[in-house]
C-alpha cells in the first residue's frame, strides 16, 4: 500500500466528493477515481458507496480512515525529523568543541544561538582539534571550534580569540602564590600536557615556546581527562598549563599566571567555505560571545609589513 494512495483516500473521505477531492490534490478526477479503485482491489474491500449524487464511506472505509490518518501523521513527523537534519534554517548545525571548553562558553553560545536561530538545533560533539578538522573535511561536522596553530588550509575561519594560560601547581610548590611565574623558573620540572595526537601542531607549539623561554621539562606525562591531570599535579608528578579555572581551584591546587603571558589558547570557529550558511554565521558570532564570557579577547590582526 503506497502512502500516496492513503493520502488520496483520506482526502476523498474528508470531502466525500470526487471533484472537490481532486481539486485539493491538484489532479484530475479520473486518475483519482482510478487510484481509489486500485486501493480497493489491493485491500479486497469496498471503501466508498458511490451514488449518483453523493459518496459515502463504507464501514471498511471508516475503519481505514482511522488508521490512515495516524499513518500519514507519522510519515509527516518522520519527514520533519529528516528535514531537521539538514544544516541551516529549520535544521541542525553540527558543531565540534574542545573537550575542555569552559562551561560559561557553552552556556553563552547555546543561549544566544537559540535567540538568533530558534528553529535550528545545535548538535554538539566533544572532539579534539584534529578530530574536528577531520570530521569537518569528511562532512560529518558543519563547523568546528579549534585551537591554533592547526592546519586549516581550505577552510574559512572566524577571528581568533586569545586567552592567556597560567600554570597549575600543588599548593605546597615553592612557586605557588599570587605572583606571576616565569617559565624558566620551572626548568627541569615534569610537565603534564595533552597527548600530541589531540592537536599535533599546538602540542609542538607549546613545547617550542617552553624551550625558547628556558623551560625544558624533566619529563612529559600525557593526560586528557581533567581529573587525571589534577591528580597528577596534586601528586607532584608535573605542572600543567591551562586557563584560569572557573571558580576556585580544587583543594591542594593553585593556579598562577605566567609572566608576560607567553602561552595562550587561540581559538576560532572554522568551516568549509562552500557549506557556509546563515546558521554558521550565527554560530561564529555566538562563539565569540561565549569565548569572551570565558575571558578570551579578540586577537589583533598582524601588523602590515
Amino acid at each position: 500500500m503506497e502512502l500516496r494512495h492513503l493520502r488520496y483516500f483520506t482526502v476523498l473521505a474528508e470531502e466525500l466528493h470526487f471533484g472537490r477531492a481532486a481539486a485539493r490534490l491538484h489532479m484530475a478526477q479520473p486518475p483519482l477515481s482510478q487510484r481509489i479503485r486500485d486501493l480497493e482491489r489491493e485491500l479486497g474491500v469496498q471503501l466508498f458507496d458511490r451514488g449518483p449524487r453523493q459518496v459515502q464511506l463504507t464501514e471498511a472505509g471508516a475503519l481505514l480512515l482511522e488508521h490512515s490518518r495516524r499513518v500519514l501523521e507519522s510519515a509527516e513527523s518522520a519527514q520533519e525529523a529528516m528535514r531537521r537534519l539538514l544544516p541551516g534554517e529549520n535544521g541542525v548545525v553540527r558543531v565540534g568543541i574542545p573537550p575542555d571548553t569552559m562551561p560559561v562558553t557553552l552556556r553563552t553560545m547555546l543561549h544566544e544561538f537559540a535567540e538568533r536561530a530558534p528553529d535550528v538545533l545545535v548538535d554538539l560533539h566533544e572532539l579534539t582539534t584534529d578530530e574536528q578538522l577531520a570530521a569537518l573535511r569528511e562532512g560529518t561536522l558543519d563547523a568546528a571550534m579549534v585551537r591554533h596553530p592547526c592546519d586549516i588550509s581550505g577552510l574559512d575561519s572566524s577571528p581568533v580569540a586569545r586567552r592567556p594560560l597560567g600554570v597549575l601547581l600543588p599548593t605546597e610548590h615553592p612557586l605557588a602564590g599570587p605572583e606571576p611565574v616565569r617559565l624558566r623558573d620551572l626548568n627541569g620540572q615534569p610537565l603534564v600536557i595533552f597527548p600530541r595526537a589531540m592537536a599535533p601542531m599546538l602540542y609542538d607549539h607549546v613545547l617550542s615556546i617552553c624551550r625558547a623561554e628556558g623551560f625544558r621539562p624533566g619529563a612529559i606525562r600525557h593526560a586528557r581527562n581533567p581529573h587525571f591531570v589534577h591528580g597528577l599535579v596534586l601528586a607532584s608528578r608535573g605542572v600543567h598549563f591551562n586557563e584560569p579555572p572557573p571558580g576556585e581551584p580544587r583543594a591542594g591546587l593553585t593556579w598562577c599566571p605566567l609572566e608576560d603571558s607567553p602561552l595562550s589558547w587561540r581559538t576560532s570557529v572554522v568551516w568549509v567555505s562552500r557549506r557556509r550558511h546563515a546558521a554558521i554565521d550565527a554560530l561564529a558570532a555566538v562563539a565569540a560571545s561565549g569565548l569572551a564570557a570565558a575571558g578570551h579577547h579578540a586577537e589583533a590582526p598582524p601588523a602590515a609589513s
